[in-house]
């Protein structure tokens, strides 16, 4: 279920498109089957809607399989690609041995240097494997929108995962290239991450979008929202005695886009929407905020 944080990104990405006359798009990043539920769907979109968020597509990762098959096929064919057969578990213990040289989520390159024979050999036996792509091992730098200029190095990271499903860096460059996709709004928790799309496009002959990555919504401990904290789905608002343009403008007023405890609708606050004047840090709520009652 979409909380505060999930609303308060969409809203900052309809904005974005809307303050320039362009398409919103809603994309189901549903990859993960074992955590989808069919009604996740229709739930998203009436708490878009009861915000007063429209769109103008919609897409469903699971329904273009074939669209990610091919372009791992085609970096397949160029050899930019090497079966893996390391667990996380290998991963986490590799990166964490001493002397080790990565840190991070950085992968250490244990099945890079296989042999053919040697792959063709674990893959002939049935054994699970995710593909990687071969990375540069250089910087990319891009100038965001929101956070300004960053730099970050790309690693040898995953397309698809041992269940064959494709990975969220592969499929999110896929889709915004089918999707004509301009600008991308997301948390800048996925900032890190940018440099190896942008790396990826490149392999791919495709042109980027431009990126704006906008603080998140923490929770009273100052971890991401989660559900944990209390009343949090815009459901939860709603049983609180909040309204949904209640809700609307709390999450406006978050950003300098409303006065608190106003209501106004989607129209005014596009009105004074301004991507410069957004707040850098996260927006973080108060065990008050999130307890019984509306915040008024």
């Amino acid at each position: 279920m979409l909380h505060l944080g999930n609303l308060r990104t969409a809203l900052l990405a309809w904005l974005f498109a809307r303050s320039e006359g362009s398409a919103f798009v809603l994309r189901f990043e549903d990859l993960d089957r074992q955590a989808v539920r069919p009604r996740y769907y229709d739930a998203a979109r009436r708490d878009l809607e009861r915000l007063g968020l429209d769109w103008d597509d919609e897409l469903a990762q699971h329904e273009h399989l074939e669209r990610y098959r091919g372009a791992l096929a085609d970096l397949e064919e160029r050899g930019l690609t090497y079966p893996c057969f390391c667990s996380r578990r290998e991963i986490r213990e590799a990166a964490a041995a001493p002397h080790g040289d990565v840190g991070g989520d950085a992968y250490p390159g244990t099945c890079r240097g296989l042999g053919a024979a040697e792959r063709a050999a674990r893959i002939a036996a049935g054994e699970p494997h995710a593909h990687r792509v071969f990375g540069d091992g250089l910087d990319r730098t891009f100038v965001d929108r929101i956070a300004g200029t960053y730099t970050g190095a790309v690693d040898d990271f995953v397309l698809t995962r041992r269940d064959g499903m494709p990975a969220y860096n592969f499929a999110v460059v896929v889709d915004d290239h089918h999707q004509d996709i301009e600008e991308v709004v997301r948390g800048d928790d996925l900032l890190s991450s940018t440099p190896r799309q942008l790396y990826l496009a490149e392999l791919l002959g495709i042109a980027a979008p431009a990126f704006a990555h906008v603080p998140l919504v923490l929770g009273p401990g100052g971890d991401r929202l989660a559900k944990r904290d209390g009343a949090v789905t815009l459901d939860d608002r709603l049983a609180a005695g909040q309204t949904p343009a209640e809700v609307r403008g709390w999450l406006a007023s978050s950003l300098g886009l409303a006065e608190a405890g106003t209501a106004p609708t989607v129209e005014a606050i596009v009105e004074r929407f301004d991507p410069a004047r957004l707040p850098r840090a996260p927006w973080r709520l108060r065990p008050e905020d999130l307890g019984v009652g509306p915040t008024r």
